[in-house]
């Protein structure tokens, strides 16, 4: 089922996630402007489907192919593509329950923190068995892969991920996706650019130029990508507080940024900055991009390259259909533990991030579908997007 092989490179964690909702919300948004038949089976024809989800969805509940009432989709970026030449096992980078009400009229975005400390089940792949424990979320996908490549890893990582989650939250997924940063890439540089609003200043430690106009690095950090130190004659990249119409380069850059952001909130002010852009890429999509008969074709191609989705006995067909109505302003983004670092260091696992016990609620909240009750009463877990 593998179209290509894919790069092991690292990305940003929302770039992955990101297409993955975009493809619902454009391709129905896009259908009722140019010929739902033409988009849809374009697009669908253009994603990777395969059976992520396994154990943590029962027989009976794939057969169930109403798309009717409260549905929630869980979306995953892995910090390493396993096509693994060294058979390194790969965490997941991003977390995301993409949820959906009964009567479909919005979609909301809860990230689950990868440091998360969660109790992961007992897992057996056939090739290296986990016995189960308390460790941080993003582990869960590495222990179900360990051992595997390509596609039997991906099956397995996310088959534990779904598993950790469904003991997390109570929620069984009714599909999954695993996201590809390269498509990103070549979704933004068909749009060309994208347009919205830095909500602060913005220094880049990834990307700067030197006296000559050569495109340089501009910070060092240390192994684990922190600590960033400047480079001598490298003037960093900056995005100050306004309008911007960004490149594809700038605005990958800008979303990436964690370390020098003048309000100094490090990943919750990534977080906010990916979900900002993330709608401003939507918008511009349906706007510029659907509404193009010359970047259409090309659009769908890149957005379906992004993706491996299980669709969990549900057509990709009718997922977009049900999301018709949508339009990106109809997305709703939340910020788990209010956007605020709750850590705690454990021996040998090292710093973890605790969920509050309002987090539970709203995940408790998204099982028993009733987030508006829960963000009546916490107006400030909206993330501003």
């Amino acid at each position: 089922m593998r179209k290509t092989a894919r790069s092991g490179r690292r990305s940003p964690s929302w770039a992955r996630w990101l297409l993955s909702v975009g493809l619902v919300l454009m391709v129905a948004s896009g259908g009722t402007l140019l010929g739902a038949d033409l988009v849809l089976s374009s697009a669908t024809g253009a994603v990777d489907q395969q059976h992520l989800i396994g154990g943590a969805q029962s027989a009976s509940e794939r057969k169930h192919a109403d798309i009717k009432g409260a549905k929630n989709i869980l979306l995953v970026g892995l910090d390493t593509r396993p096509s693994w030449k060294n058979k390194e096992p790969s965490r997941s980078d991003s977390i995301i329950l993409l949820h959906l009400p009964e009567d479909h009229s919005r979609a909301y975005l809860v990230s689950l923190p990868r440091d998360s400390y969660v109790d992961i089940p007992a897992y057996d792949n056939g090739k290296q068995a986990y016995r189960g424990g308390r460790n941080k979320i993003n582990s869960a996908f590495a222990f179900g892969s360990r051992g595997l490549e390509g596609e039997q890893a991906e099956a397995h990582g996310f088959e534990l991920l779904a598993l950790t989650v469904k003991r997390l939250t109570g929620i069984t997924p009714d599909a999954g996706a695993i996201i590809d940063f390269t498509g990103f890439k070549d979704v933004v540089n068909v749009l060309g650019k994208v347009c919205m609003y830095v909500d602060e200043d913005v220094t880049s430690i990834h990307i700067g130029h030197t006296a000559d106009g050569k495109q340089a690095v501009p910070y060092k950090t240390d192994a684990a990508g922190l600590n960033p130190r400047k480079v001598p004659g490298v003037t960093a990249n900056f995005y100050k507080k306004g309008n911007h119409c960004l490149t594809p380069v700038q605005a990958l850059d800008f979303a990436r940024q964690r370390d020098l952001l003048a309000n100094h909130d490090s990943d919750y002010g990534r977080q906010r900055h990916q979900q900002q852009l993330l709608k401003a890429i939507l918008k511009q999509a349906v706007h510029d991009g659907f509404a193009s008969p010359a970047k259409l074709p090309k659009l769908i191609t890149a957005i379906g390259k992004t993706m491996t989705v299980d669709s969990g006995g549900i057509s990709l067909e009718d997922w977009a259909f049900a999301m018709r109505s949508m339009n990106p302003d109809d997305l709703i983004t939340i910020k788990t533990n209010d956007g605020k670092f709750n850590s705690e260091s454990v021996p040998g696992i090292g710093s973890v991030e605790v969920l509050s016990d309002t987090t539970m609620e709203l995940l408790r909240s998204v099982k028993d579908d009733d987030v508006p009750a829960f963000l009546q009463a916490n107006p400030t877990w909206i993330a501003d997007s």
